[in-house]
């Protein structure tokens, strides 16, 4: 609008006051100059816009109030009233304002705005005419007057600072109204908002001044809502310039400009329309700290409660989860953090969000990995339904972390989750079913080698699984629903927790008995080395050692806290006194000036570990009571999801377990009484588990309870003469366990079981000879006498002699326990009865040790098929010969039989790990391993891990594997552990295994050649199998110390065949490429040996002073063969020890449980689509065995064109040549050199139980047989040079070694079975070749891509359609076992360090 001209004032220029005001000039005080404002004041108010006459009247008196006089008047009071002069002014003459110079108008208005200041004091008594002032300004809009204004923006600059600086909390709703309105009406009815003014209004936003002054935000707040529309494109400007083109200069906001896009989103996101684009452009900048900025900035956006950015901006929302791959670790760790308030916030953006957090997962960064865990975890719970499976899955995943914070927080989260949905059922069944998982999973991290896990397992389930905290009753019932919804390897994991805590208890009661002896050498060093072996079963070990040793100084000087520790573990303390006495004993080593106390932190370790604070003899009540409830069908056994059946058989289990740890607290009536009730009931398990109870617990029944005594004994007879095997050898121990006058009341079983023996009716055998066996050998001096015409009338000569049923001849060589025949059954009661007799004896006086050595040796000679009259099935045979090998192994755990058992003795036992047989193969290599870990056997017997080496299947060469290395750390643990030891360095040393290595490996039957190269590399295979885990580390020269025993070796002759030149010539050999080996694999066995190695003599007979054997074995081309020969799969764990350096050795390449499939399968890698469909249908009713496998996959039974079912080699081809018949070797798959005629023998000879490529030689020497063998291996060496020339059409063997067998081990199998029971030991098995699982899952470079080997290393025709076909065999196999992970169902066993751990199934975490 345009200025009017200067109006005249009326009366020539006079100025006209108010009726009763006098003049206003400089020369009045101010107090009158006030006086007469208010008047006029009051004047103007009274006047409106209509009274013209008026307005002309006062019109120079207006001008007069412009003046200087006024605008710079230093009176506070004279310028408020001014100012509400002229603000009326404004109204009267509105639109028209009275003055015409810009520059009056801008000074009038700068003066107006400082006026506004003195709103902010409204307890002052001018206050009203101060709002009386915005009030009129606002309603007015008479700022709108200054748009014409060249330099307007000066003006409202000032006047919004003043409003933004005066408001606060003491306004009430009309003053923010009328500033509203004021500041308002600027915005939208001006030409638009400079930078300058929008800076003043967005100042406020920023977090420092937001919370200074509140009230200053709320107005901002309101204004930019209110005028959204308008100063959107102001907006959109700045940030353009900011982020977009650089200009940080043009605004002193710019540094602020994420806090104000957060804080104007938060406004209204409209604000923000145009500017969200822009940071999509950041997101993707080259400065890693600008991306984090827009990253922090994005998460709040896209978390915010109510926020649907995600939604309305689909690729902002993408660019910013693509930051989760961000290579900056900042950014990703950011993201990750998001991610919590998002899954709160925005369950629908879960499904977005799993495959980030997926990889993320297994990020490399450990904190990013842990904050992973953290997000879901926060959001399971807060509402478990904002978290789905997968999301589970991953934090699952992490409890197997390499890192233990990781691993922590996982196991700790996953148990906040089961406290609060399935223990507390705080969102239903439904939730609680949803993570049922989480109980097992917890229990099975105890299978760890870490000792932090297991301690932070104890700690999770005295707190989240079974609260100690709770009531008696309200726990027991947790505990006993707990352990009946277990799944086994859980229950085994959990009765592993309560043996380890009882064995520290032990172990701190002997180390309180020592201190109550006179103080000697002796019992300082027996204190010793239980402070070590208690520190072992703690944290930090080392700090550990220092802080027992104090905690034992204390213990000696303080005679009350050995009293308050000897309450706290001994067996009739109660958990509530339990509890006193941890806090007493904490309370004496707590030092109050000591902010921390790691000593007290590792007391309390200990005390957490060995305080009962779940089960005392209430408890164990309380147990009872339920498990009587189950019984008579009055519990609540539904309601918690288990059957009573499982209840009852369940919870007679854990009473089980606790009467190993606990059986003191067994000792009531009540108790016993209800146990009896169990023994009457028919399921087998109920009453074998109870009569294991009385046998732990029952010790005082005898002499307190006569009652139960006069109940028992009847009871115990039945079942030791009629009951379950189980149950007999139960009843048996019981009776000699818990009664005085036990000769008495096991002659009243022994003699009428003994007058009853029938072999006619083998059914009713084996209880009277599980019973007569554990007799014999709980009391040998009492019955060893009469057991010795049974066992030479009947168990020798009329049972085990004779074959009176003809067996099913199926051509399997495993079945289930079901199918084996009774008379078998009866024959393998009968050879442990032999065992048990001679253990109970412990002498050979009678050389019956001798004569039961003979007659095992010949069954295993004879093939389990003693009488040699064919009737026994193949099965049956595998039966017999598990049982005799096992028998040897027995014997040899006692001394005086140990030293009897011939070397060639020795060596047949030894071969049963190589046995045709995978199911004997398993379980003999599971029972030596237990007894060699126990250091129960000769240290001869760990050579027999060596032939493992052979085995075809690469699970079982793993379960070998593990095998040694943990026997071998057991060994090396144990001297250390034990001065006294290194007394007997010679039968405890690990590396004295290496002779009775050698001289076994001198005898293998295999071994028919000694120059044969192939011969040969096997026999270097099974030497750097052992050497390769003895020479991991060259601990105190060791590797000096191997080369000088095997060059002693050499010097000496065979003492099993001194005078045979051939059988030295063999050993010499076998010596020679032993040190062939620890040449090539160390650089150190040069060096001096650090001592002079001692030979068994048993083994190994001197040679005179003056032989020297300085003769090289070993050609030259026979070096250059085994030095570079064809590469081989890597042995497991080859992560573990590094592989050896000789390019001959075999390569074990890491694959997935595809090729791992096919490894164990046919090797003829051009096998026909008839054969394949002939194999395939052979075997479809095929019954699962016990040991998981649908049957012994390597002997498959196939039919040939006329119908008859007969064997197959592994290499087997349809069109096989037909050839004489390989030698036999007992015990182990064929070679490939024999395998390819192996059908054609069979159809010739008619192979049967005893006959076929794959059945042994016996152990009789017969040069005829010699003979044939070697013309065998001369034809067949002729074969394999045809089969070499082609090896260039072969793919890469190191990727594909199920293509590779062809010359080192064939086995027979089936095809439809094989992925059966190969991918399923895959699944037991500690990730691939070896690898800890979790090292595998750590970062998501682990997982190999079968594709990607598919591409790398392309099949050839005839290879593919073998592929294909293995494939199909493999659709079946679950994602986890194809990648060689453990599977869920297994228990996901892991092992804490890269040197992996055994399979569940195989062993309990006792074992380990």
């Amino acid at each position: 609008m345009e200025f009017p001209q200067q109006q005249k004032p009326a009366g020539d220029g006079k100025i006209v006051y108010p009726p009763g005001v006098k003049e206003i000039t400089d020369k009045i005080s101010n107090d009158e100059v006030v006086k007469r404002l208010k008047m006029v004041v009051k004047t103007y108010m009274d006047m409106d816009q209509d009274s013209e006459e008026e307005k002309q009247q006062y019109l120079g008196l207006a001008l007069h109030l412009a003046s200087e006089f006024f605008l710079r008047n230093p009176n506070k009071d004279v310028r408020l009233l001014v100012a509400c002069c002229l603000a009326d002014i404004f109204r009267i003459y509105a639109p028209e304002a009275p003055y015409t110079s810009h520059d009056k108008l801008k000074d009038i208005f700068l003066f107006i705005t400082r006026q506004l200041k003195g709103l902010e004091d409204t307890k002052s008594p001018q206050f009203n005419r101060y709002f009386y002032l915005l009030e009129n300004l606002a309603w007015v809009k008479s700022y709108n007057i200054c748009f014409e204004l060249e330099d307007c923006n000066e003006i409202f600059i000032q006047l919004f600072k003043t409003l933004f600086s005066v408001i606060n909390n003491s306004h009430n709703q009309k003053v923010q109204m009328h500033m509203m309105d004021l500041m308002s009406s600027i915005i939208m009815e001006g030409d638009g908002v400079t930078q300058e003014l929008l800076d003043t209004i967005l100042i406020n936003l920023i977090p420092a001044h937001k919370n200074l002054n509140k009230q200053a935000y709320d107005l901002a707040k309101t204004l930019l809502k209110r005028t959204v529309q308008t100063i959107e494109t102001c907006i959109a400007n700045f940030f353009n310039q900011v982020l977009v083109m650089g200009k940080s200069s043009v605004s002193d906001l710019s540094e602020h400009v994420f806090d104000l896009i957060q804080e104007l989103f938060a406004i209204d996101p409209l604000l923000l329309t145009s500017v969200m684009p822009q940071l999509e452009f950041k997101l993707k900048s080259n400065d890693g700290e600008e991306r984090l900025a827009v990253v922090r900035l994005l998460a709040k956006l896209f978390g915010a409660k109510d926020s649907e950015l995600a939604t309305q901006n689909r690729p902002l929302w993408q660019c910013f989860l693509g930051r989760f791959n961000d290579i900056h670790v900042p950014v990703r760790l950011e993201c990750v953090k998001f991610a919590s308030h998002c899954l709160m916030n925005h369950p629908d953006l879960a499904k977005d969000l799993t495959e980030y957090l997926k990889v993320r997962s297994h990020d490399p960064e450990e904190a990013i990995r842990h904050d992973v865990i953290v997000t879901i975890i926060n959001a399971g719970k807060k509402d478990l339904n904002l978290v789905n499976d997968q999301l589970l899955g991953f934090v699952r995943e992490r409890t197997l972390d390499k890192r233990w914070r990781v691993r922590k927080e996982a196991m700790m989260g996953l148990a906040q989750l089961f406290k609060k949905y399935c223990l507390h059922h705080e969102a239903g069944k439904e939730s609680a079913l949803k993570i049922s998982w989480i109980k097992d999973k917890l229990l099975h991290i105890y299978y760890q080698n870490s000792i932090d896990d297991k301690l932070l397992v104890e700690k999770i389930f005295a707190q989240y699984m079974v609260p100690h905290s709770l009531d008696t009753e309200e726990k027991m019932k947790c505990l006993y629903y707990l352990y009946a919804c277990l799944d086994t390897n859980a229950v085994k994991a959990l009765n592993e927790m309560w043996k380890c805590q009882n064995m520290l208890r032990g172990l701190v009661r002997e180390l309180l008995d020592l201190h109550k002896l006179p103080v000697s050498e002796a019992n300082n060093t027996a204190m010793f080395g239980k402070l070590m072996t208690i520190a072992k079963n703690l944290p930090d070990a080392g700090k550990a050692q220092d802080f027992m040793k104090k905690f034992n100084q204390v213990l000696g000087e303080d005679e009350k806290l050995r009293v308050q520790l000897e309450t706290l573990i001994s067996p009739t303390c109660s958990c509530k006194q339990a509890e006193l006495c941890v806090r007493e004993i904490t309370r004496k080593l707590t030092f109050p000036k000591q902010p921390t106390n790691p000593f007290l932190e590792m007391v309390k370790f200990l005390l957490e570990r060995i305080a009962p604070v779940h089960i005392d003899s209430e408890a164990i009540s309380a147990l009872v009571k339920l498990l009587n409830k189950s019984i008579e069908g009055t519990a609540d056994d539904d309601e918690e999801g288990v059957t009573p059946d499982t209840a009852i058989r369940s919870g007679l289990e854990l009473l089980k377990v606790l009467s190993f740890t606990h059986p003191t607290a067994f000792h009531s009536a009540e108790t016993y009484e209800s146990l009896l009730q169990c023994l009457k009931m028919e399921d087998d398990k109920v009453a074998e588990a109870a009569i294991q109870i009385f046998r732990n617990t029952g010790q005082k029944i005898e002499t307190e309870l006569q009652q139960i005594r006069s109940t028992l004994i009847p009871i115990l007879h039945q079942k030791a003469k009629r009951g379950t095997p189980h149950q007999a050898k139960q009843a048996v121990h019981c009776i000699h366990a818990i009664f005085n006058n036990k000769e008495v009341q096991l002659a009243q079983i022994f003699e009428p079981l003994s007058r009853s023996l029938n072999a006619d009716v083998p059914e009713q055998l084996i209880t009277p000879l599980v019973s007569l066996g554990h007799i014999s050998m709980l009391a040998p001096d009492q019955f060893a006498s009469p057991m010795k015409s049974i066992v030479a009338n009947f168990i020798v000569k009329d049972l085990l002699m004779n074959d009176r049923s003809m067996g099913n001849k199926n051509g399997k060589l495993w079945t289930t326990d079901e199918e084996v025949s009774p008379e078998v059954l009866a024959k393998v009661q009968a050879i442990k009865l032999l065992v048990r007799w001679l253990l109970g004896m412990k002498n050979n006086q009678s050389k019956s040790a001798n004569s039961t050595l003979r007659l095992l040796s010949a069954m295993l000679v004879s093939e389990g098929d003693l009488t040699e009259q064919k009737k026994i099935s193949k099965s049956d045979m595998s039966r017999l010969r598990l049982a005799a090998g096992g028998a040897i192994m027995k014997l040899a755990q006692e001394p005086c039989y140990h030293d009897i058992i011939t070397p060639e003795q020795f060596q047949l036992c030894g071969l049963v790990i190589n046995d045709e047989c995978y199911q004997v193969r398993q379980i003999f290599a599971q029972k030596l391993h237990l007894a060699l870990v126990k250091l129960l056997l000769p240290l001869e017997y760990l050579a027999v891990f060596a032939l493992c080496a052979k085995d075809p299947v690469k699970e079982r060469r793993a379960h070998a594997r593990q095998c040694l290395l943990k026997n071998i750390t057991v060994r090396r643990e144990y001297i250390k552990q034990n001065p006294l030891a290194h007394e007997k360095l010679v039968s405890l040393l690990p590396e004295y295994v290496v002779p009775y290595m050698i001289h076994l490996l001198a005898h293998d039957p295999d071994f028919t050649k000694p120059q044969e190269y192939e011969q040969l590399k096997d026999i270097k295979e099974c030497l750097w199998f052992m050497l390769e885990v003895l020479m991991t580390k060259n601990e105190n020269n060791s590797h000096a110390f191997l080369r000088k025993m095997v060059e002693n070796i050499k010097q000496t002759k065979d003492a099993q065949c001194p005078d045979d030149a051939k059988a030295n010539e063999k050993l010499y050999i076998v010596c020679d490429v032993a040190l062939f080996v620890i040449a090539n694999k160390s650089t150190a066995c040069h060096l001096e040996s650090p001592k002079d190695p001692v030979l068994p003599t048993k083994f190994f007979l001197l040679q005179d002073k003056d032989f020297k054997n300085d003769k090289d074995y070993l050609t030259a081309e026979t070096r250059q063969v085994l030095l570079t020969g064809k590469p081989k799969t890597t042995p497991v764990l080859g992560a573990v020890n590094k592989p050896l350096t000789v390019p001959g050795r075999r390569i074990f390449t890491k694959t997935t449980a595809g090729s791992d499939t096919a490894s164990n399968a046919s090797t003829n890698s051009q096998l026909s689509s008839s054969a394949i469909n002939k194999n395939s249908n052979s075997n479809a009713a095929t019954e699962p065995s016990e040991s998981r496998s649908q049957e012994n996959n390597e002997n498959p039974v196939i039919k040939n064109d006329d119908g008859k079912k007969e064997e197959a080699g592994q290499n087997a081809t349809p069109d096989a040549t037909t050839e004489a018949s390989p030698v036999k070797r007992r015990g182990r798959p064929p070679k490939s050199v024999a395998a390819a005629p192996a059908v054609a023998a069979e159809k010739e000879g008619g192979a049967a139980a005893g006959g076929g490529a794959g059945r042994g030689r016996k152990r009789a020497a017969d040069p005829a047989s010699d003979q044939s063998g070697e013309s065998i291996n001369i034809k067949m060496s002729k074969q394999q040079q045809q089969k070499d020339e082609g090896t260039k059409r072969q793919i890469d063997l190191q990727r594909w070694p199920c293509l590779s067998r062809e010359k080192d081990k064939v086995r027979k199998r089936e095809p439809e079975e094989e992925t059966g029971r190969a991918l399923g030991r895959v699944a037991l098995l500690l990730g691939s070749e070896g690898d800890t699982e979790r090292e595998l899952e750590s970062s998501p470079e682990c997982v190999i891509s079968a594709r990607k080997d598919k591409e790398r290393y392309p099949l050839e025709r005839g290879q593919a359609d073998y592929a294909a076909w293995s494939a199909t065999c493999s659709k079946g196999e679950s994602k986890s076992a194809r990648r060689g992970a453990p599977s869920g169902r297994q228990g996901e066993t892991i092992s804490g360090d890269k040197t992996g751990g055994l399979a569940v199934s195989w062993f309990s975490p006792g074992c380990l």
